[in-house]
């Protein structure tokens, strides 16, 4: 007889796989899935002479400070963090580890920096300590702070360093290297110049202060966490220890109250932004931009609404540049506003006209014209030049493609270059003249590369990379299937025999935020690896996902159950008719953090089609988890409880009826999704008899960075498959 409960502790010698384990699983792991050796976080010098970045060696997350020269080719390691740390342990405060896990940040070393106007100086942060490195030379200094230094930034004359550390701001002036406090009276309910939990996870502002243009005053955040819910992460490991507390504001509960202070950088009075917080209460975005005012986003609760403000920062009041409105919600966009350099003007995003479109306003937010319409397929700002009024974008029509475009005053955009002829997806960074860009190129059947180029797309070099390969080439399709056109992606076992059935994983994320199915050999890595193990390996990106239409979007409001797991069974039994092996009646479905949630759900909810299903890190109940993500979709727990109740997992974990083979995997030091998300889902399925299984990763959060913990997950999750679906 199974129990109703299988907890499967990792590490402890449980077998996983009959076979050894995998070369290629251990090879993933802890190459960070191939990724590790290859250049990342390029940065151009205002001279166009040099390309700097980031690289790690292939086996190892420590990256280290390279720079490549555009003119010769050659590439020269600038600094390496042996060089700084002489032996000692990298250490991150509290702040910091928590700040990288909302940016999903897992590398060590350097994994930030930023470069002076001039390009003459860098600024490099280790260990909460930061130092200024010489980029002709190579030569370092440290800058001589207190300890746990967070966020640091160059001020626009390169001759500043401002930071966070113990709740407040503080700087450095370089030419004497002491260290003057800037805000004061911070503390840990109330900090000073840190981006509260809901700006880092979910409107992707990870800072919460901000230089003017002429270096002279700084604006910051106050954010008054006071009244937010505290929750405790314990380490379950060692109960010896006490757990560590953070707020967490719950759907339907008090946010961290959130005010903009504007002060000299000497020090001195705070001058404080004026707006109607009660009504707009989230300050989104803020951006002092040269040319421009000191200019705020701030939106209502339930994001139907949001203003551009500009602020006087010598007096704080605001006035009202911009109102825009959905009746569904507003997605937030933190590339913009972006102000022209001669102020006449600012960029904005919306997707008022029924998809992403890019438009010129005029300095009092009067709409001046369109610069990217709809159906261009706009997702990210590459660089405005303001000399020839030219912008540069990263996006597509396609969404499972993503190339380099610019677009001239009054014209259709044009592709900038391809490092591939055929499908890829590609991103750019544009030097600020446009002269020199670094276009990241991967395809289906290569990994990525960084490429050099003239503005004009002619190619001036590579990047070198030195990460290992793997060692096959994914053997997937794209393809859109079904009378709604819903975009799959097919992966078949190597060895393939066409008319011989077999059963089905669905990869799944299924959320509104991202897609999954993508024109890159990466991103079916894995999915090859399961169906190499016997499996046909499909993706769906449903409606409710983005970069198609705004209605398509914006159909999950006020139930993500419904038609996101509707869409995916209906996109499989279309592309079933299309590839005969598919055997429908053993299909499983995979995925974590939404499409850990989707996945719970479509084996309690549709046990009928999904019989085995694995949910990594799922949302068990929505009212408990943060308020920006959860309300946007479903609105306030008091004001629409039915959204919330079609929508939670325990309304099916509850209903009568068999389920299909569950194993929930959750990290027990979860901060984004709580651990116990996958207590409650447990418990309300042992309650109604229902047998699962329950693995925790002690101590991971809601990243898995550790290559052993990685390898061992995953060969549970295809054990699963293959007990329940074979």
């Amino acid at each position: 007889m199974r129990p109703f409960v299988t907890v499967a502790l990792l590490l402890l010698g449980m077998p996983v796989l009959a076979q050894e384990p995998s070369s290629f699983l251990r090879q993933y792991a802890e190459t960070g899935r191939f990724m590790n050796g290859r250049p990342v976080s390029a940065r151009i010098t205002p001279d166009e002479k040099s390309v700097l970045f980031l690289r790690a060696s292939p086996t190892s997350n420590v990256r280290m400070l390279y720079a490549f020269d555009v003119a010769t080719g050659q590439t020269r390691e600038l600094l390496t963090p042996e060089a700084l740390l002489k032996g000692a342990e990298e250490t991150l405060s509290p702040e910091e580890k928590a700040r990288r896990e909302r940016m999903r940040v897992s590398a060590r070393g350097f994994t930030s920096y930023s470069l002076s106007e001039d390009g003459k100086r860098l600024l490099v942060p280790l260990s909460g300590r930061l130092y200024i490195v010489d980029h002709a030379t190579g030569k370092s200094t440290e800058v001589k702070t207190g300890p746990g230094t967070i966020d640091p930034r160059l001020s626009p004359d390169g001759k500043q360093v401002a930071y966070v550390r113990e709740h407040d701001v503080y700087r450095v002036d370089l030419a004497t290297n002491q260290e003057k406090r800037v805000t004061q009276g911070g503390t840990a309910e109330k900090t000073h110049g840190l981006a509260e939990f809901v700006a880092q996870e979910e409107m992707s502002r990870f800072s919460g202060y901000w230089w003017s243009p002429d270096a002279k005053s700084i604006a910051y955040t106050e954010s008054d966490t006071a009244d937010v819910e505290k929750l405790t992460v314990v380490d379950v490991m060692h109960p010896e220890q006490p757990g560590a507390s953070f707020p967490y504001p719950r759907a339907g509960k008090a946010n961290a109250k959130v005010r903009l202070g504007v002060t000299p950088v000497t020090g001195g009075k705070t001058v404080w932004a004026q707006w109607d917080a009660r009504k707009y209460p989230y300050l989104a975005t803020v951006k002092w931009d040269k040319g421009g005012p000191l200019t705020l986003v701030v939106q209502n609760r339930l994001q139907t609404e949001e203003q551009v403000l500009a602020v006087d920062p010598a007096t704080g009041k605001t006035r009202v540049l911009h109102t825009e409105k959905d009746a569904a919600l507003v997605n937030l966009h933190q590339d913009f506003p972006l102000w022209l350099e001669d102020g006449s003007g600012f960029l904005w995003f919306t997707e008022r006209n029924g998809a992403s479109e890019v438009e010129l306003r005029k300095a009092n937010g009067e709409l001046d014209r369109s610069v990217v319409r709809p159906g261009a397929g706009f997702r990210a700002l590459s660089r405005y030049v303001h000399a020839d009024q030219t912008l540069f974008f990263i996006g597509d029509p396609n969404p499972t493609e993503s190339h380099l475009w610019r677009v001239k005053a009054g014209g259709a955009p044009e592709k900038v270059a391809t490092g591939t002829s055929g499908p890829a997806v590609e991103g750019g960074l544009v030097s600020k003249s446009g002269g020199l860009v670094v276009l990241n190129t991967q395809s289906p059947k290569a990994m990525l590369r960084t490429l050099v180029l003239k503005g004009d797309g002619t190619k001036l070099g590579e990047l070198p990379e030195v990460a290992q390969e793997p060692s096959f080439t994914p053997n997937f399709e794209v393809r859109q299937v079904g009378p709604r056109k819903f975009w799959t992606s097919l992966v078949k076992p190597r060895d393939f025999k066409p008319g011989k059935k077999l059963p089905v994983i669905v990869d799944i994320y299924g959320g509104p935020i991202v897609t999954v199915v993508h024109q890159s050999m990466a991103a079916h890595l894995l999915d090859q690896w399961m169906a190499d193990q016997g499996f046909l390996v499909v993706k769906v990106d449903g409606r409710g996902t983005p970069l198609r239409t705004s209605e398509w979007n914006r159909v999950v409001k006020h139930d993500l159950a419904t038609i996101p797991l509707d869409d995916q069974i209906e996109a499989v039994q279309a592309l079933a008719k299309e590839v005969p092996e598919m055997d429908l009646g053993r299909v499983g479905i995979t995925g974590w953090s939404f499409g850990g949630y989707m996945s719970a759900l479509a084996v309690m909810k549709r046990p009928d089609f999904f019989k085995a299903g694995v949910a990594g890190a799922p949302v068990t109940d929505w009212r408990d988890y943060d308020t920006h993500a959860t309300e946007r979709y479903l609105g306030l727990p008091e004001e629409s409880p039915q959204a919330y109740e079609v929508s939670s997992l325990l309304t099916y974990a509850k209903k009568e009826g068999p389920i299909g083979a569950l194993l929930v995997i959750h990290g027990t030091a979860d901060d984004n999704v709580y651990f116990f998300h996958a207590l409650k889902l447990s418990d309300a399925l042992f309650r109604a008899g229902k047998p699962h299984q329950l693995l925790p990763l002690a101590g991971l959060t809601h990243m898995v960075p550790d290559p052993l913990v990685m390898e061992r997950q995953y060969e549970r999750v295809i054990t699963h498959f293959q007990q329940n679906l074979k």
